[in-house]
């Protein structure tokens, strides 16, 4: 198996709360992003006291509530299927705090982390606030809601955007990178994908790879699978018949995100 697939596991954390997904600094070789993935039954509750990370808490589907400290945020979560295509609701919660989430119906949560020393105010991002934008032409199209992009103030590291390819279509494409700390010319992003299929039977390829090919990894991903770039170029391929759907979390020593395309592939984006 690849080192760079993650497939999910099933380990209850709690009464009614099944952690699918936790992939951590260490067991990971990654300095800035951690990630948990949470499936919860209604009335599930889960706890965590921060340290030296900050999280961002998408609910994937269904509706939870969120307490920490003297904020509450009570019922969020928008859609029963991340395939409905509507943005959802987020919480922002940073180092050194505790947070507690319990889900009102059935639900699905992801965490994502970055680390962090600076304290900052815990805030619902609202489904109403992700910035909705379509991207690339041909066989390059892609809808992405940006929940924290790297003009958002409420985070310190974290970048986290949801992306829906459509069938027969490329996302990440034409291949770029972000793995060189020399702004302005580009920016040292670590970066996951979570990913899911409809039907939830398909699968999607991803391929990571460096220019001197230190990385280059082509992975048949299915549903739910984890994808870590801890660097290089990174493109995503659905196949016909399925819509596919990622995650992303991206972090790194400055919120910037400045990439630069393979030059190889470039070319394509100067179509008319």
């Amino acid at each position: 198996m690849s080192y760079l697939k993650r497939i999910p596991t099933n380990k209850e954390i709690a009464p009614k709360v099944i952690e699918r997904h936790h992939v951590t600094r260490k067991d990971a070789g990654l300095e800035y992003i951690e990630l948990k993935l949470l499936a919860m039954e209604t009335g599930g509750e889960y706890s965590e006291q921060l340290t030296d990370l900050e999280v961002c808490l998408v609910v994937l589907t269904g509706k939870v509530s969120v307490y920490s400290g003297e904020d509450e945020f009570k019922n969020i979560g928008t859609r029963d299927d991340v395939f409905e295509k509507i943005p959802t609701d987020s919480v922002y919660v940073s180092s050194g705090k505790e947070f507690k989430v319990v889900a009102e119906s059935d639900a699905k949560v992801i965490f994502c982390y970055a680390p962090s020393k600076v304290d900052m105010p815990t805030t619902l991002i609202k489904a109403t606030d992700n910035r909705v934008e379509n991207r690339g032409l041909y066989q390059n199209k892609r809808m992405v809601h940006n929940i924290l992009d790297d003009q958002s103030p409420i985070s310190d590291k974290l970048i986290v955007v949801e992306v829906f390819t459509d069938s027969g279509n490329w996302s990440s494409y034409p291949p770029h990178k972000h793995d060189q700390d020399n702004l302005p010319e580009e920016s040292f992003l670590e970066e996951t994908y979570y990913h899911e299929m409809n039907p939830k039977q398909g699968f999607v390829f991803q391929r990571v790879y460096t220019d001197d090919r230190s990385i280059d990894e082509t992975m048949a991903v299915e549903n739910e699978n984890v994808v870590l770039v801890p660097k290089g170029y990174h493109p995503v391929s659905v196949p016909d018949g399925y819509d596919g759907y990622y995650l992303n979390i991206m972090a790194g020593p400055i919120k910037k995100w400045q990439f630069n395309n393979d030059k190889d592939h470039e070319w394509i984006i100067h179509r008319t």
